[in-house]
């Protein structure tokens, strides 16, 4: 009898769905509590705090539906702005064994200054399921390498976060670039983490400041001084392209980046037909076959992006009329009042983006 309890409870959910439709259950439970919304992720944020003048710190409980996520990797972030849902990607910078995520999220465009200035307690949030390779490895390395720039420090500090609730036996070296001490993110929570963790041993480099325990831009020099044995050791790197660069020259394939490789893709611009029209500037121009970032770069306009491979998500615009092809799939799309990732889409014939 206990044993058909659950194929009761799910055929009544079943069924339920089924009298609900078009709208389904979850329209209905998202009016009560979008926390209880079951085909869709939600967190909710339960603290806000600010660490530097240009970043927020949230702390985001996730819905049930949240499969939990690995050391490392992103999460795209769904927002609402003026009725527009806008999604980024973001990397959890907890340990991948806490029951909450935090995300800090430095100011530099439309989804992250919003992040910034209206998000509060009790915001609800859209989550995807965690994506990404730049991960550790199963089997620990025996001396681990991280090495972090500016808001990069993110997928970085959740290795180590979670290499110490691991007990990892162990040694890690965590180097952490920023500006100076004003800017360094997370700053006592390392020095917690370190003290708690004798194998970890957190070292700040300061770029333009006095004061750190390094100074200056990465140098192999650096890497000698604070971590000797380090052309032996695996090491994970996210931040600024130079910084990456740098250290790659160095280490060459003992290094993990949180890095894309953009996709071959290909463009037909001798078939190109119709215009491109950017509303909100009142830009127009010819469709010239390529992908409307570059269009609407090719129109004078500084669309926010990131990637330019349509992983990121920064260049998500709304498409108010046409049609487009995402370059990626070769599907195309002609839903009105459409998000569109910029630069992937390339459009069909006329359209119209409200940018």
């Amino acid at each position: 009898m206990t044993a058909l309890i659950p194929r009761r409870v799910r055929g009544l959910a079943s069924l339920a769905e089924a009298l609900l439709t078009p709208h389904g259950m979850d329209r209905y439970l998202e009016l009560v509590d979008p926390m209880l919304v079951r085909r869709e992720i939600r967190g909710l944020v339960t603290a806000v705090r600010k660490q530097t003048a240009d970043t927020v710190t949230l702390t985001v409980k996730p819905s049930r539906a949240w499969p939990g996520f690995t050391a490392g990797q992103y999460v795209r972030l769904q927002v609402e702005i003026d009725g527009v849902r806008r999604t980024r990607c973001y990397s959890p910078c907890g340990s991948q064994y806490d029951g909450e995520l935090e995300f800090t999220v430095k100011e530099q465009g439309l989804v992250s200054g919003h992040l910034n200035r209206a998000v509060d307690v009790g915001s609800v949030v859209g989550l995807s399921t965690p994506d990404g390779t730049f991960t550790l490895p199963a089997t620990r390395p025996d001396r681990v390498l991280l090495i972090a720039g500016g808001s990069g420090i993110t997928p970085v500090l959740a290795m180590a976060r979670t290499l110490a609730d691991e007990g990892h036996p162990g040694e890690i070296v965590f180097v952490q670039y920023s500006n100076g001490p004003a800017d360094a993110l997370y700053r006592a929570e390392l020095a917690e983490l370190a003290a708690r963790h004798p194998g970890l041993r957190v070292v700040h480099a300061y770029t333009h400041s006095e004061g750190g325990d390094l100074q200056g831009f990465f140098s192999p020099e650096h890497l000698s001084r604070v971590a000797p044995w380090y052309r032996e050791a695996e090491a994970f790197v996210c931040g600024p392209k130079p910084l990456m660069d740098a250290v790659r020259e160095e280490l060459g394939e003992r290094v993990h980046t949180e890095e894309f490789t953009p996709p071959a893709l290909t463009f037909d611009t001798a078939a190109a037909e119709g215009r491109v029209r950017f509303r909100r500037s009142g830009r127009e121009c010819a469709n010239s076959g390529k992908p409307l970032l570059e269009q609407a770069e090719e129109a004078g306009l500084s669309p926010e992006h990131g990637c330019r491979m349509g992983i990121c998500f920064s260049c998500t615009q709304l498409k108010t009329a046409g049609r487009v092809r995402n370059a990626r799939t070769g599907e195309v799309s002609g839903d009105e009042d459409e998000e569109i990732q910029l630069c992937i889409s390339v459009p069909v014939g006329d359209v119209e983006i409200d940018a």
